[in-house]
């Protein structure tokens, strides 16, 4: 595989405590994104927010949703220029875009530029979602992968795949090397949020979940390697 999307949550940006920004997070996928560029990979990322805004609460107060959703958009593009900042001066020539531009921030995401920005060697910041409320980021990372005809959508997670239950409480849970968006659905196991899983089914994008702390594996992944889950619509 050539071309990727990692989709990272706003909360591993935040290390163990899920919030904040820890600089040697950061700095772990800036080595795991730079192994990749270096192999000749397109990166494109896109970014949660969850570690600088939550709204549930604020929500259970009676925030409007599509007022917490801007603010949680907000977020995504604070954690995108951090990113980029880090990349930067690691030496990693990168591009921060936002579904809704801000002038004097950051650019509007716009296809063709991105696609661009890709084939120059830029990894490509995606931030602020879809633009829209109601929709997570896990969908605008399935939609921006499809847009930038990437080979997969690089689901990072805090276990190495996807398991028939949480591993953490079953002990005799049993991870997936392989399977379809259908048996995902079916036994509900969670890997992204419903209208997500069935864009890419739709569009037969693959996604692979691994685990966010392992080194090396994005160039694994590249590789065919045997690193973390494989959703798809092949039959396993």
């Amino acid at each position: 595989m050539s071309r990727l999307l990692l989709k990272l949550s706003g909360e591993a940006l935040g290390g163990t405590t899920g919030q904040g920004i820890e600089p040697t997070v950061l700095e772990h996928f800036c080595r795991q994104i730079k192994s990749a560029v270096d192999a000749g990979i397109e990166i494109g990322v896109v970014l949660g927010g969850g570690n600088l805004f939550r709204g549930a609460a604020l929500s259970q107060a009676g925030m409007d949703r599509v007022v917490g959703d801007r603010m949680g958009m907000l977020a995504t593009i604070m954690n995108a220029l951090a990113l980029g900042d880090f990349l930067t001066r690691a030496g990693i020539a990168n591009q921060v875009f936002s579904a809704t531009g801000i002038p004097g921030i950051t650019p509007a995401y716009e296809r063709d530029l991105a696609l661009t920005a890709m084939s120059q060697g830029r990894v490509v910041i995606l931030s602020g979602g879809t633009g829209n409320p109601l929709f997570t980021t896990d969908t605008a990372a399935c939609l921006r992968g499809i847009e930038l005809r990437t080979d997969a959508v690089l689901k990072a997670t805090n276990v190495d795949g996807v398991y028939s239950a949480d591993p953490k409480k079953d002990p005799n849970a049993t991870r997936y090397s392989q399977i379809t968006f259908d048996q995902v659905l079916e036994q509900q196991l969670g890997v992204m949020d419903l209208t997500a899983m069935v864009l890419c089914r739709e569009n037969a994008m693959p996604i692979v979940v691994f685990d966010v702390s392992a080194e090396g594996a994005l160039v694994a992944i590249s590789r065919g390697e045997d690193v973390g889950t494989r959703v798809e619509n092949v039959p396993v």
